[in-house]
């Protein structure tokens, strides 16, 4: 399984952006999407994850009301719209796929190879 991210960029503060993360290899509708992200310095965190059936989602709490994952089975993609960026959610946004619908990442099996979103102030 290959997982493709992107839709990175630059965006100013308040903006928007919309991450996708395309699978190839086997269909993943029985696999919970997540992402999660790194800062420079800091650990990989966990942002969003949603059920193979979509119908279950979880957020941190930073993100929670400003960020949406959704999924669409048809097309082997996950995505996360980002609204109301702010400056400290630049980071490495990774993409992951795993049997195990949870925010805990050392549970998931594949990876994406990163998207970078800087957000300006």
């Amino acid at each position: 399984v290959q997982l493709q991210a992107s839709g990175g960029g630059l965006a100013q503060a308040g903006g928007s952006l919309r991450l996708s993360c395309a699978a190839s290899g086997r269909t993943l509708s029985n696999y919970a999407m997540g992402w999660f992200r790194q800062a420079p310095g800091k650990e990989r965190d966990f942002v969003a994850v949603i059920s193979g059936s979509a119908y279950s989602t979880r957020y941190e709490d930073s993100v929670k009301g400003r960020f949406t994952i959704s999924r669409d089975n048809a097309k082997n993609t996950a995505y996360l719209q980002m609204n109301s960026l702010k400056p400290e959610d630049t980071a490495v946004y990774y993409c992951a796929a795993g049997l195990i619908y949870s925010s805990n990442d050392e549970l998931y099996d594949y990876w994406g190879q990163g998207t970078l979103v800087t957000v300006s102030s």
